[in-house]
């Protein structure tokens, strides 16, 4: 007889652990999901080319309703559908609609929540996150319509949302706290020609900039946005993009121990050994999760214990970033700014919009940076994750794999 498996969340990370289940051991678990959004499995990652309309929801579809249909998973899918209740003792759970399901083994991927800022006017209508497929048909919505908008946060999301409301017609500035764009993940020299190749799409910017409220129109509609330096931006659509929280309101209630997220080991378990739990929920030695390659390495361990193999271990390696911009090429990963003891190795050309940066230390890449020239992306991650000596290519490094494989040939 086949054990029960819940599983609470029908994002990448759940699903991507059930792929991994279906073709290790097909046979092992009758499958339940619960989702709170009425589709299959999309992705994502790939919403902003749906928000600039490069790309529909049906072609960012991973899993669709047949897919469940043909594994024999039941899935509950819907605003009514979302889990409200685990019973940890019956080892029961239960949906706002009313809809139950008991587990041998329950899997948590409540993915994290936008977070918003806490300032006066948040609660004003046009006034959203970039989350979800409600969030992009909104902003879609307002752009038919309205004119002005500003996005709050000059990370991966807040400058993918702004191409994209560009890309509708829309006048957009980003605003950001800091003087560096994407500054987690780029340096000064990166961050302003990416900047400068936003500019030259239409977007504009104030930054630094500190946001103190909203300001409503008087029908409880944001009108313009207030900054600490006494200035206004007229705004008929705000866009908070300023990062996410693990969403462990669930395991929190049902006495699963959470910290800044879920809490597992190695394993993806929980304190509780019949719940795992994987994606942007979670929190693993220390470590919270927003980036899809992670999430993914952990839906594979997940699986081989769920499995029974018992063997895998969930280590958290650099990952790099990517920007979801049509035609703006960066690379991002690691220790890109370094300290004292690093060395740095640079090419720049300005005029063609190229810059690349390595950090060395002790003989091993350990960060970079690409802009424009992207290529060798992949090689570098590959030196810097396999710890690779540098020391005897540490001369033709930066002119990337090809030319370094073409200089060694030369010489035998």
């Amino acid at each position: 007889m086949k054990q029960q498996l819940v599983v609470i969340g029908n994002g990448m990370a759940g699903m991507k652990a059930v792929e991994e289940i279906l073709s290790i051991s097909p046979e092992k678990y009758a499958i339940t999901v619960f989702g709170a959004e009425p589709y299959g499995n999309y992705n994502r990652i790939m919403l902003s080319p749906v928000l600039c309309g490069e790309k529909s929801i049906e072609d960012i579809m991973i899993n669709d309703r047949q897919w469940y249909t043909n594994n024999n998973i039941i899935l509950h899918a819907g605003p009514d559908k979302e889990v409200i209740n685990i019973d940890r003792i019956n080892k029961v759970v239960e949906s706002k609609g009313g809809t139950q399901a008991c587990y041998d083994r329950l899997l948590i991927s409540t993915g994290s929540n936008p977070f918003i800022l806490p300032i006066p006017g948040n609660d004003l209508h046009g006034v959203v996150a970039f989350r979800d497929v409600y969030d992009v048909n909104k902003m879609l919505d307002y752009s038919k319509h309205k004119k002005h908008a500003v996005v709050l946060g000059g990370g991966l999301l807040g400058l993918e949302a702004a191409n994209g409301l560009v890309q509708r017609g829309m006048q957009v500035t980003v605003v950001h706290s800091n003087a560096i764009l994407l500054n987690r993940q780029l340096d000064r020299t990166a961050g302003y020609l990416l900047q400068q190749a936003l500019e030259q799409r239409g977007v504009r910017f104030k930054m630094p900039a500190k946001t103190l409220a909203l300001v409503d129109d008087g029908n409880g509609h944001v009108k313009a946005v207030l900054f600490a330096d006494d200035s206004e931006l007229r705004c008929d659509l705000f866009v908070m993009a300023i990062g996410v929280r693990p969403n462990m309101a669930l395991a929190q209630s049902a006495g699963i121990h959470c910290d800044k997220g879920i809490v597992v080991s190695d394993t993806l378990q929980t304190y509780d050994p019949s719940i795992y739990a994987v994606g942007e929920c979670i929190q693993h030695r220390g470590d919270t999760f927003g980036l899809v390659a992670p999430l993914f390495e952990q839906a594979k361990v997940c699986a081989n214990h769920l499995c029974g193999d018992a063997v895998a271990k969930y280590k958290t390696l650099p990952s790099a970033t990517k920007l979801k911009v049509t035609g703006i090429n960066l690379f991002s990963l690691g220790e890109f700014n370094g300290d004292q003891g690093c060395e740095i190795i640079q090419f720049s050309d300005p005029s063609a919009g190229v810059y690349k940066k390595l950090v060395i230390k002790n003989k091993h890449i350990i960060g970079l940076v690409l802009f424009g020239a992207t290529g060798d992306g992949a090689w570098y991650q590959s030196l810097l994750e396999q710890r690779t000596n540098i020391e005897d290519m540490r001369e033709l490094l930066i002119f990337g794999q090809a030319y370094f494989q073409q200089e060694l040939a030369a010489e035998v």
